[in-house]
């Protein structure tokens, strides 16, 4: 490095003197020559590199999901479920469904939505008599809830045969809960004219 500054010196100088410059313009450029020799071998005593700083880690909480969990469960209400959960881990957030409650119309397997509500119908009850135990199958007035009828109901509604009922339930199971009583018209089969049959008689 000595050796390196040493040679640069010496054909500074020749340069310089080469120059037409006074006295003092050359004795100007030799200290500014210095100052930059000077500046350049503490750029390289010290090095380059600088410290890097370490930036913490961002950590980013996963999504949640609010879910009502309503009907046949033993404790319903609105439950936090990690996203991407699934039908029966809402269902078994809300302490899993009660004794007798047929789930076989429900896609357990589905991946619900924020917001949604899982309903699992408590279609029977269970009524004590003299005689021991008796099922009592409750039964219903007024418009049906789309997204809790069974095939039963959903046929009996007029223009709805078994094919279209089980239609529904399937569409039901795929995509959940209906939002509105206009989203019927996605399922195939069920066009204007027929929509207009049983519009008066269904609700969400």
């Amino acid at each position: 490095m000595n050796d390196f500054l040493a040679d640069y010196r010496d054909r500074f100088r020749e340069w310089v003197d080469d120059l037409q410059f006074t006295g003092a313009h050359k004795r100007a450029l030799l200290g500014v020559f210095a100052v930059v020799c000077v500046i350049s071998v503490a750029i390289v005593a010290r090095g380059h590199s600088e410290p890097v700083i370490e930036t913490p880690p961002i950590v980013i909480a996963p999504p949640k999901a609010m879910v009502d969990v309503a009907g046949g469960v033993k404790s319903p209400g609105v439950y936090e479920l990690p996203a991407n959960s699934r039908v029966m881990d809402a269902i078994t957030a809300a302490g899993g469904t009660r004794p007798g409650t047929d789930t076989s119309d429900i896609n357990l397997a589905r991946i619900v939505k924020d917001g949604e509500q899982v309903y699992v119908d408590p279609t029977v009850d269970s009524a004590v008599s003299r005689r021991g135990t008796a099922r009592v199958v409750k039964k219903k007035s007024g418009p049906i809830n789309i997204n809790r009828a069974s095939a039963g109901e959903l046929d009996a509604l007029p223009g709805i045969g078994p094919v279209l009922a089980s239609r529904i339930i399937d569409y039901r199971k795929t995509n959940g809960p209906f939002t509105t009583v206009d989203d019927l018209r996605k399922v195939s089969g069920i066009g204007s004219a027929k929509f207009a049959q049983f519009k008066s008689k269904v609700r969400v």
